[in-house]
């Protein structure tokens, strides 16, 4: 997929879930409901020894079972890591932080880069670079819906996407999109640690199509 077809899938699906565990299966069966549920982008986030090994083999599952599944890597902080993961198969690379060596490896290869920004001058030096979109990281400590409202009143061609602190309830959904996001990050409070104990992968499901739904209502 070219990175200006990702960027917009992104847009269109408007939330992309993320997670890690170090058992492959385990991955496998949350993958599985997002994707069951309409969340058709997924961020493995680089955690953990041999995490790469983890994501090369979700990759190749991924393209026999789910043809329309969209794999990156989240929490890539340096180019060499950055070049790892491209060649493990990833189609995009999203940061905590911003480095402009990420941005020379992901634009040599035409991949789609996601870095990480805290303040306005962050974003846009990130544009600077070539960055689409840009993540909004921690999504709560910087401002919240608040900072993206006033960030976009003098600067509307951003594109940004928080992360942390983002859940998958109508009311925050709604806050976060009236302020002007392009998308949303989802981890941990999408991806329970309850859900993850009690393998309810079909409450993953529900919780992931109910989101999509609820974003889709926001934007209509």
């Amino acid at each position: 997929m070219k990175k200006i077809d990702l960027a917009l899938k992104m847009r269109e699906t408007g939330v992309v879930p993320l997670f890690y565990h170090p058992d492959t299966d385990l991955c496998k069966q949350v993958i599985s409901a997002c994707y069951r549920g309409g969340m058709t982008i997924f961020e493995f986030t680089n955690r953990g020894d041999y995490a790469h090994e983890t994501f090369a083999e979700l990759v190749k599952w991924g393209k026999k079972t789910m043809p329309d599944l969209v794999m990156g890597v989240g929490s890539v902080v340096d180019a060499g890591t950055c070049s790892l993961y491209i060649q493990l198969g990833a189609q995009f690379i999203v940061s905590p932080l911003l480095n402009e060596e990420m941005s020379r490896v992901c634009n040599r290869r035409k991949i789609l880069w996601i870095p990480g920004c805290a303040t306005a001058s962050e974003i846009n030096k990130a544009e600077e670079l070539g960055a689409q979109i840009i993540k909004i990281f921690p999504g709560p400590s910087v401002g919240g819906p608040a900072f993206i409202k006033a960030y976009l009143t003098p600067c509307p061609w951003s594109n940004l996407m928080p992360s942390g602190g983002v859940s998958p309830t109508e009311e925050n959904l709604t806050e976060w999109f009236n302020a002007g996001v392009f998308a949303v990050g989802m981890g941990s409070r999408l991806i329970t640690k309850e859900i993850i104990t009690s393998k309810d992968y079909q409450k993953l499901e529900q919780v992931s199509r109910n989101a999509v739904e609820i974003i889709r209502k926001i934007r209509s």
